[in-house]
Order: structure tokens, then sequence, then C-alpha cells
């Protein structure tokens, strides 16, 4: 048994039935979760990820920014 890190609901998941890198949903809120590790189960908000990878995105384009200023 697994916890929704969103909501913190009690979630019925298979450890056999999911793979590191799956995205499943809650079902007491829907959220999207992401599968980080299946000995023991443990899933994490698959919107952090994308938010992370927006941060690093614009964090990208800052450098790119500095970069251009330099020329």
């Amino acid at each position: 048994m697994v916890k929704c890190p969103v909501c913190d609901g009690a979630m019925d998941i298979d450890e056999e039935d999911v793979d590191e890198g799956d995205t499943i949903s809650c079902d007491e809120c829907g959220a999207d979760l992401r599968v980080v590790g299946t000995d023991p189960l443990e899933v994490e908000s698959a919107d952090e990820d994308e938010d992370e990878d927006e941060e690093d995105f614009l964090e990208d384009e800052d450098e790119e920014e500095e970069d251009e200023d330099w020329k």
C-alpha cells in the first residue's frame, strides 16, 4: 500500500503490475503520479517533474541571453 503524495490517500497498487517510470493516477484526487521505485513501491507527482523541466528550460534561456550580451 502506498500513499498519494498529493492527497495522502491510500492507493492499492500491486508492485508487480507497474514498472519504474510508469505513470498512474490517484483514485482519490486524480493526480498523475510517476512510479520512481518498485521495491518498495514509491511514487511522486508527475507534475513535479514537469515543473523541474520547465525551470531547467528557463535557466537555459537565461544563460543563452547572457552569452549573447557578451558578443
